[in-house]
Order: C-alpha cells, then sequence, then structure tokens
C-alpha cells in the first residue's frame, strides 16, 4: 500500500529533520519550491496544500541528495548573486554572499568613468558580471583556466545581457599586455591541509577553486607580484583572501609596489579583503617606456 501524500507542512517538517546542517527549513524550502514551482510565500500561507505523487516523489530525491552534502545551488543549478541570478555547476566554485564585499569596495573606487577591469579566475562570472550591471561604461574582462567555468561564465553573460569579454586563461599567462584601471580576483585561498576541506559544501566543489598551496597563499603570491605589469600606474588591485592572511597579503602588496594598501571586514567582521593602488613608478606603463614586456606567469 503507497504512503499517503504528505502536505506542504509535512513535506517541509520531515524534510528539514533529514537535512540537518544549519538551515534545514530553508534548504527544504527552496528544493520544494524547484519541484513545485511554488514560492516560499504559498508553503506559509496554505502549508494543509498536498503534493502531488510526482512532486513528493521529486521532492524526496533532492531532500536525500542535500543530506548527503550536495550544495543547494548544485541541486537548483542557481545562486543568486549581487541580486543576478547565476547558473552554478561543479566546474568552479559557488559565488558566496560576503564575495559582494569585494564587489562593492571595488564600486567605491576612485576609477575612470570607462575603466578597463579584470576580473582573475572569475568561476561563474559572479565579480565581473556585478560590476558590469553597476557600471555599464566600464569595459570588463574575465578569464578563468577552467573551459568549464569559461563556458559558464560566458553564458550568464548572455542570459543576463551583460557585456563582458570571458577568456580561458590560467591567471595572466594568455592575457595580452594591456593597461587595466583595476585587476579583482577572488583566487583560490585555503592550505591544502585544512580540515575544513573535508566538510559541507565544499566537499563538492572543484579543488582547483579552493586549494593554494601548502599555506594558502601560492595563487595570491603570483596575482600581487604579476599584477603591476598589467595594471595602469595608478590602477588598483583588490583580492580576496583567508580571515587570518591579512598581515601577508597586506605585505605582498607592498612589496609589489601597492600604496594606500587597505584591509577591509566581510559581512561577518573578518578581515577578508585586501586593495591597493600601484604607485606611480611601477607597472607597466614605466616597462613599456624602457622597452620591457610584462612576464607570463
Amino acid at each position: 500500500m503507497s504512503e499517503p501524500l504528505l502536505t506542504c507542512e509535512e513535506a517541509l517538517s520531515r524534510a528539514a529533520s533529514h537535512i540537518g546542517g544549519e538551515s534545514p527549513r530553508l534548504d527544504a524550502e527552496l528544493l520544494l519550491s524547484q519541484v513545485t514551482g511554488w514560492s516560499r510565500t504559498r508553503f506559509r500561507a496554505w502549508p494543509e496544500q498536498a503534493l502531488s505523487a510526482q512532486q513528493q516523489a521529486g521532492f524526496d530525491r533532492l531532500v536525500a541528495q542535500r543530506a548527503a552534502g550536495h550544495p543547494v545551488a548544485h541541486l537548483l543549478g542557481e545562486q543568486g548573486f549581487w541580486s543576478l541570478p547565476l547558473a552554478v555547476n561543479d566546474t568552479t566554485l559557488i559565488p558566496r554572499p560576503d564575495t559582494e564585499c569585494l564587489v562593492e569596495r571595488a564600486l567605491s573606487l576612485p576609477l575612470p568613468e570607462d575603466a578597463r577591469v579584470l576580473d582573475l579566475g572569475t568561476g561563474t562570472g559572479a565579480i565581473a558580471l556585478a560590476l558590469a550591471s553597476e557600471r555599464p561604461a566600464w569595459r570588463v574582462q574575465a578569464c578563468d583556466a577552467q573551459p568549464g567555468a569559461v563556458a559558464l561564465a560566458r553564458a550568464n553573460a548572455r542570459t543576463l545581457g551583460l557585456t563582458v569579454d570571458v577568456r580561458l586563461s590560467h591567471w595572466f599567462s594568455e592575457l595580452p599586455p594591456a593597461c587595466f584601471d583595476l585587476v579583482v580576483s577572488n583566487p583560490p585561498y585555503i592550505a591544502s591541509n585544512d580540515p575544513h576541506l573535508s566538510e559541507g559544501d565544499v566537499r563538492f566543489e572543484p579543488a582547483s577553486a579552493l586549494v593554494s598551496g601548502p599555506d594558502g597563499l601560492d595563487d595570491l603570491r603570483l596575482i600581487i607580484a604579476r599584477a603591476p605589469d598589467w595594471l595602469e600606474s595608478g590602477g588598483w588591485l583588490a583580492v580576496e583572501h583567508g580571515h587570518d592572511q591579512s598581515a601577508a597579503v597586506s605585505g605582498l602588496f607592498a612589496k609589489a609596489g601597492f600604496v594606500a594598501v587597505q584591509t577591509h571586514r566581510d559581512y561577518g567582521g573578518r578581515e577578508r579583503l585586501t586593495l591597493g593602488r600601484l604607485d606611480s613608478g611601477t607597472g607597466l606603463t614605466n616597462h613599456s617606456a624602457t622597452g620591457d614586456t610584462p612576464h607570463a606567469q
């Protein structure tokens, strides 16, 4: 004999108990919305509404995957970032809300109206697309080393109708010399032995988007050291990093010739992003004057 069909409230309560974690009820509501096409408000207004057998079966499958640790964003195929609905998949990092702090700081910088901007390691295209949505006159370029991520970022740009030039490149390696007014990046910055890599959603995200050497700083070292060769004199570099890496990152900025170096906190109050302005006398403009060319990584 088949099990009786559940109401929305019964299904959500049962799912939340299976899912566990930090926000089981929210996760359950998002998954039920995905299956039914109903809003979360509808669940609260009509909790007694019964699910169909097909809806219940589809919901149970998603709940089982979420209980096993699969990220909600992967199950939905979408993640919101800066009010933009972005398609996501397992080829790259799921955009996090705290990365919006990096976008906010970038938008606050004194840049030209038609600034040239580069987003390194763009993933879904989140940062580049958020900047392009706010500053249509900016000439935004983005790159990623993973072909799947490049395809995803391009698809998101097309869906949103935003102009961002997305290229395949491992950091600066395939980018022609250019004078950018701003380089921004949320690179991998987790140490290879960090125990958090075996917990939560990150288990289902690519290590290439998370891990960066024994201390988590390998990619940040490269980006900060190379950035002056792709920045206009007086241009800005802004990066996200680990909450315990601000001192090391600030030191790397100073060593590379950046001034006005500032560290800012994320929404949780942790020191998670650093930016600086390239001192005049450093960068591509000077290299060009002496006949030198930027070094590819």
